[in-house]
């Protein structure tokens, strides 16, 4: 099967969370010419699509996700002319940039909700979701998902926080105000949306089954993937993206191997891609489990045999909502750089689009703080706040957030050795990782045996074979449960994939006749894979 060729699926994705990247106003808090500035080092790695996160005009509850004004930019990054400025140099270099599509709740600082709120019979009233009683619906950053307003004496929804107000999508008057926000962002040029939160659009307002231990009732199927759904998402589809040369991909954790075809099929999709969270479920056991190889292996597996032909993977295994990959999947004490780049090996080579998150090349670490007051994530702080009220302790409590806090993911880029990680002049908005001394992307950048090298040498090998892009995908029986390997394969080319994702050496032979084209080891011992050795090979491949 020749499968059809498109940029996108070329690409290599590099995601940028922009409080977090760079300081070019000295003001503590990365904006979008710290973006600029470092366009060049994007550019050498070899990245060919940015993704920011939000930077709309927003108070920030939610780090930009709690948006008050869809078409400006919040002051802390800049201005829309700083905008037009980065969008321009990033085209200028041959790549595309892609923004954060948040609408699914707006803040409740939008003109949109205050005007809503303002009365009952205000035109913009139903553009949220208003009701006399409340469900019985926990948020999913805990608390009820409901908050009463006095002015009018109702209800409003909201799935997050209280002030990230869920928008009615049942209302067309609000979704063409949608429709028209996003074409003015498409007219100045961006390459394409990730649309956040894209399966809790549409929901069933009834109560949950009652809970005898709390009031408030986690309410998942009550917002997600609720019947009706899917017309939505075809109609944001036909009326945006469609006719387009964009790239679209959906945030969606409850999407399956099974019913991917609705959402990322090339006949019925809505998406390009879809960020699932089937194989990082799989492949995490819980707190202190460290990585199930078997339970990744077979779900990615099952993703890369259903997609084949018909739809596109993303492939990632870090983002802003998850803690450091090398911490928790791997070993970042004696195996750091060992286990980092057999990560990166494992998943990069798959069929779909690779994405790497900001630090990843680096093999940034989860931060080590010990007090509470040094995080900033409110889903952190709230996981603080009702874990001591149901009786833990502090100490158990702050075992739990250093290992599972979204801020290990947002602490600023460690760019230098210089004070505050060459990222700001001043005090930052989120502390620095102390490893930063060491670990930067200017002791890197020059060496030939970084991880910062690795991820270059991937990022080329893979935009230098088709096969790794659009080749078949089998697993390979290297006989270890911890050893990741896989073959490539189209009419001409076949290639081996191998990464040993333990501490423990695997008895492993080297296929006959295979060149190495990539390794992470610069001894290697025959007949074995050391602890998180990572290879890849040309293998020989019988043309008749």
């Amino acid at each position: 099967m020749t499968l059809k060729e498109v940029w996108w699926k070329e690409a290599v994705v590099y995601q940028i969370y922009p409080r977090s990247f760079n300081d070019s106003n000295g003001d503590g808090m990365g904006d979008l010419n710290g973006i600029t500035a470092k366009l060049d080092y994007l550019d050498e790695l070899g990245i060919t699509i940015i993704w920011i996160c939000p930077i709309y005009q927003s108070p920030n509850i939610d780090n930009g996700y709690d948006v008050s004004d869809y078409q400006a930019i919040m002051e802390e990054m800049g201005t829309m002319a700083d905008f037009d400025r980065l969008l321009e140099e990033v085209h200028k270099r041959g790549m595309r940039l892609i923004l954060d599509l948040v609408v699914n709740h707006t803040s409740d600082q939008h003109p949109w909700f205050i005007e809503s709120r303002s009365s009952k019979d205000n035109p913009k009233r139903d553009w949220y979701v208003w009701r006399d009683q409340q469900t019985n619906w926990e948020s999913i950053f805990g608390g009820p998902a409901w908050t009463f307003d006095p002015k009018t004496a109702q209800y409003y929804l909201h799935i997050y926080t209280k002030n990230q107000v869920d928008l009615n999508w049942e209302n067309k008057a609000m979704r063409n105000a949608i429709y028209e926000m996003s074409h003015w962002w498409l007219a100045k040029g961006v390459d394409g949306f990730r649309v956040d939160a894209s399966n809790h659009l549409k929901k069933d307002y009834r109560d949950m089954p009652p809970s005898q231990s709390s009031p408030y009732v986690p309410a998942w199927e009550r917002f997600t993937d609720v019947e009706g759904l899917q017309d939505i998402l075809a109609e944001l589809r036909d009326r945006v993206f469609s006719n387009n040369d964009i790239v679209t991909i959906g945030e969606a954790n409850s999407v399956t191997s099974q019913n991917m075809g609705l959402w990322i099929g090339e006949q019925e999709g809505k998406f390009n891609m879809i960020f699932q969270l089937e194989a990082i479920k799989a492949a995490s056991g819980g707190l202190n489990s460290g990585l199930n190889v078997e339970g990744l292996r077979e779900v990615l597996d099952r993703w890369q045999k259903a997609t084949y032909g018909i739809a596109w993977n993303s492939l990632y295994v870090e983002n802003h909502d998850r803690p450091r990959t090398v911490s928790i999947w791997g070993n970042d004490q004696d195996y750091w750089f060992e286990s980092a780049t057999a990560l990166a090996c494992m998943y990069f080579f798959m069929q779909g689009t690779p994405f790497i998150y900001q630090g990843q090349e680096i093999g940034m670490t989860n931060a080590p703080f010990d007090d509470i007051d040094m995080y900033e994530d409110i889903e952190t702080k709230n996981i603080y706040r009702y874990k001591r009220q149901e009786g833990l302790s502090h100490e158990a409590v702050m075992e739990i957030i250093k290992k599972i806090s979204r801020d290990h993911a947002r602490t600023p880029m460690q760019w230098s050795n210089q004070k505050f990680a060459g990222f700001s002049t001043v005090t930052p908005w989120l502390s620095v990782n102390p490893n930063y001394k060491w670990l930067n992307v200017e002791a890197q950048k020059d060496d030939p045996k970084s991880i910062w090298a690795y991820y270059k040498k991937m990022i080329h090998l893979r935009q230098n074979w088709k096969v790794l892009i659009y080749g078949t995908t089998d697993l390979a029986d290297s006989g270890c449960p911890d050893v990741y390997a896989y073959i490539r394969e189209d009419q001409y080319t076949k290639m081996l994939i191998a990464s040993n994702l333990s501490e423990h050496v695997c008895t492993w032979n080297t296929p006959y006749d295979a060149e190495l084209l990539l390794s992470n080891y610069d001894k290697r011992e025959k007949g074995v894979l050391q602890p998180y050795e990572a290879c890849v090979y040309f293998l020989k491949k019988e043309i008749y």
